[in-house]
Order: structure tokens, then C-alpha cells, then sequence
């Protein structure tokens, strides 16, 4: 009944969305029969394709024809989200405007003068004006559209940072760990795009590897060969794989199993204690925030992935919703390493993002009495539309060092 409501909502929004860029479009332009029922129908079209993608992958119908389709799903969703943002953004300013000169025009009838008010433009002149300014908005969101696909799928940026922590052994000073999350392999991210990230997590020659959650779309069966080189990525100290939502949706435990196939250690509410040298290094991580709603015995638990840990000298955790920093702040973690907004991908997409997310992007210190260092990766692959817009895809490399 949930998804249902969910399918439901989704709809409606999409509908306002789509049919205010019909009223903005396509009647403005008066075009004459049969190519304004041609364009109502490519514009509806356009709706009705995400919305049968949703419905697939909801019902984990996965065909061969799905893969293109969900191709053109995305592509036309991206598209049509920032054509809707332009618009809107058009109208508001024209809103203002309009509003502001008819304040002008009545201050100045109520001090008895007209003079400098413009007069109504002709309705022709108004007209061409209107249709060339659309031309100009599906032109901008045709070129931001194939930048954002370019940034979207070029090689991620490797981001290096060092982030203080108090009292800091001489053994773990310089530790590197390598986080990579949100890969979304499955809908258009394929083996040959996860084969360049496990190449480039490679080249750093990390001391420990976190994956924080959101590798897939999909199930094990139709999946498994595209993510294969997560086999490969190498590290001194291990390599780490926490549960992300869109793990819940493709059936999180049989993906926990194939995590553990490919040689993650997975933690689900756990730790694990590393000895560095003679310093000890807890790394601890948990379920996704929302894992609960899907399996009872995943909810998920900061207090639980400490539970039973013995001294150490650093606390980290991999959680991949940043909200986990809540619970875990007051159990004395030093660094949470989170992902799951991707930066917010473009806008608007940025600004769902931040709902309920403390911090959407970067290096933040909640809590400088304990350290509470939180990173947020704006992720490695992308989710939905493949497009990124001033929020590029990253592989991360975080040293740590003595405050």
C-alpha cells in the first residue's frame, strides 16, 4: 500500500510538472491542427515513460528492453526537470517585474502623472516575443542537458583531504581510507564504468577502502556480472561495505551476500577492531537509516555497531545516510564517512536532497568538543537522470592526521 501512495504522489507531481510545461510550450505557440494534438501527445509520452520505468523497477521486471528504456526515461526526466526549473524561474521573474511596474503605474496615477509608463505591446510583437523567448529556454536546457550527461559520465574527481583528530597516534598518522558509494550500477551505469573506478581506486593505493552504500539497481542474478570488479579493488587493511536504501529496494540480503562474495567485510550494525602498528583503529558501520522498514532485523543502529567494542584510539564510522551523525555523534565516533545526496546531482534535485539531511556535501565538524568530523561524498556514480550539474561524481581519499 505504501509503494502504491508513493506511485500515486509521484504521478500527480509529475503531471503538474509536465502539464505546466504544455501550458507554457505548446499553447503559446498556437499551433494549428494536427500538430498541437502531435505535441499535447509527445508531451504526455514523455510523462508515461518514467512512469512505466517506476513501475518496472517496483515489480523488479527486468527485461532486456528495459536497459533502453530506462536510457530514455532518465534522459527525458533530467530534461524536463530543468526545462520545468527554467521556465518557472522565467515566470517568476516576469511575476515580479509585472507586478512592480503595475505598482509604478499606480503610484503614478495616484500623484496625477503618467508620464514614462510603457504602453501595451502589441499583441503580434508580444507574441513573437513569447515564442522566441521558448525557443531560447529549450535551446539553454538542450546544451545544459548534454553538459550535464558529459559530467555525469567522465571519470570521477579523486578529492584528497586531511582531517584532524585529537590525540592521534604516531602509528595512524597519515592512515588513508578510500570511500567510494553510490555507484546505482544497473539502470545506465555498467561493468565498464565500475571497471574505470576499481582501476582509479587502485592507482591511490588506499590503507582501507569504505563502501557506503547504493551499488546497485537491481537484482544479484541480473547484476552480478556488471559489478564483478568490485573484486578487484585492493587495500592493506580491508575493504568495507555498509547497506544503502536502494540495496532494500534490489533485496538487501541477497546483495549482502554477494557483497561478501565479492570480499567486502559487510557491516550491518557491527565493528571491527584494526591493529595499526600498536594503535587500535575501531571501524564500525550500519544499515542503511531506513533498513528497518524493509527488515525488521536491520534497523538501523550507531549504539548496536558499537556494542561490546573494546578500547580504541579512533572511532569511524560508514553510514550512508548523513542523519546517522545524530546517534552516533554522542557514542564518541571521531569521522563518519556517509554519502546517499550525491551533492544534490543538479537543480532542483539538490534541494529534495537536503530533506531531512543535515549536511548534502563536504567535510563538516558537528561536534569539535569530540571530534565529530562527517564527510559527505557527492558520490561515485549517479541515480535517475545522468546528469550532474555542479556536483561532480568523486572517489574519495581521506587522511587522517594529528590534530
Amino acid at each position: 500500500m505504501g509503494i502504491f501512495v508513493f506511485f500515486l504522489i509521484a504521478t500527480g507531481i509529475l503531471a503538474l510538472g509536465y502539464g505546466y510545461i504544455g501550458w507554457r510550450l505548446i499553447v503559446p505557440a498556437n499551433l494549428a491542427a494536427p500538430w498541437n494534438l502531435l505535441a499535447w501527445a509527445m508531451l504526455i509520452l514523455l510523462l508515461l515513460i518514467p512512469l512505466v520505468t517506476f513501475f518496472l523497477q517496483i515489480n523488479r521486471m527486468e527485461k532486456g528492453w528495459a536497459d533502453m528504456l530506462s536510457w530514455i526515461s532518465y534522459l527525458s526526466l533530467g530534461f524536463v526537470s530543468l526545462l520545468f526549473t527554467i521556465l518557472f524561474i522565467r515566470d517568476l521573474i516576469w511575476l515580479v517585474t509585472l507586478g512592480a511596474l503595475k505598482a509604478v503605474s499606480i503610484g503614478r496615477e495616484l500623484i496625477g502623472t503618467s508620464a514614462g509608463v510603457p504602453g501595451p505591446v502589441e499583441p503580434e510583437r508580444r507574441r513573437f516575443l513569447i515564442q522566441s523567448m521558448n525557443l531560447g529556454m529549450v535551446g539553454i536546457t538542450s546544451a545544459l542537458t548534454g553538459y550535464g550527461v558529459y559530467e555525469a559520465r567522465r571519470r570521477p574527481a579523486t578529492i584528497q583531504l586531511s582531517i584532524p583528530i585529537t590525540n592521534l597516534p604516531d602509528d595512524l598518522e597519515g592512515f588513508r581510507i578510500l570511500q567510494i558509494t553510490d555507484i546505482h550500477a544497473g539502470l545506465t551505469v555498467r561493468r565498464k564504468f565500475i571497471e574505470a573506478v576499481v582501476a582509479q581506486a587502485n592507482e591511490l593505493a588506499p590503507d582501507l577502502i569504505a563502501f557506503t552504500g547504493d551499488l546497485v539497481d537491481g537484482s544479484v542474478p541480473k547484476l552480478r556480472y556488471e559489478v564483478a570488479p568490485m573484486a578487484e579493488l585492493s587495500a592493506r587493511h580491508g575493504r568495507y561495505f555498509v547497506t544503502g536504501n536502494h540495496e532494500y529496494y534490489s533485496g538487501a540480503e541477497p546483495w549482502v551476500e554477494e557483497a561478501d562474495r565479492l570480499g567486502f567485510t559487510v557491516l550491518l550494525n557491527e565493528h571491527r577492531i584494526l591493529q595499526v602498528g600498536s594503535s587500535r583503529m575501531l571501524v564500525a558501520g550500519v544499515t542503511d537509516y531506513s533498513g528497518g522498514q524493509f527488515i525488521k532485523s536491520h534497523a538501523s543502529s550507531p549504539a548496536a555497531a558499537m556494542a561490546g567494542a573494546p578500547a580504541s584510539d579512533v572511532k569511524i564510522l560508514l553510514a550512508h545516510q548523513p542523519r546517522s551523525l545524530h546517534a552516533a555523534v554522542p557514542l564518541g565516533f571521531d569521522l563518519q564517512i556517509s554519502g546517499h545526496t550525491h551533492g544534490g546531482q543538479f537543480f532542483p534535485w539538490n534541494l529534495l536532497a537536503a530533506m531531512g539531511q543535515p549536511y548534502i556535501a563536504g567535510l563538516h565538524q558537528h561536534d569539535a568538543a569530540r571530534n565529530g568530523w562527517i564527510y559527505v561524498s557527492r558520490g561515485t556514480g549517479y541515480w535517475g537522470p545522468p546528469i550532474r550539474l555542479g556536483a561532480r561524481s568523486e572517489i574519495t581519499v581521506i587522511s587522517l592526521t594529528r590534530a
